[in-house]
């Protein structure tokens, strides 16, 4: 099981990406915008760069929702390998057999 501490960090880093999104796509519209004045460019640029560094989508992690285990992360099941070992064992996951020879 991970630290409480890094799964409520990582709830918070998900709060930060949901509230600056918006802001966060309108200056980036405009800074990468070719027509555009170079001086708007660059102030949309400074803006961006004072928004909160955990608001970046980028600084998001993905971990285990059962465990919080960051590492061995299945995408498509939302669980970490151990997670997903324990519930095929168990017969909680449809279509998953339990290998044994």
């Amino acid at each position: 099981m991970a630290k409480k501490a890094m799964i409520e960090r990582e709830k918070k880093r998900a709060r930060l990406v949901a509230k600056y999104a918006t802001k966060r796509a309108e200056l980036k519209e405009i800074a990468s915008d070719e027509n555009k004045p170079m001086e708007e460019r660059f102030k949309a640029r400074l803006k961006l760069a004072k928004l909160p560094r955990n608001s970046a989508p980028s600084r998001m992690h993905n971990r285990c929702q059962l465990t919080g285990r960051p590492h061995a992360y299945y995408r498509k099941l939302k669980i970490s390998r151990i997670a997903l070992r324990e519930l095929g064992s168990q017969g909680l996951l449809p279509g998953m057999v339990k290998s044994s020879w």
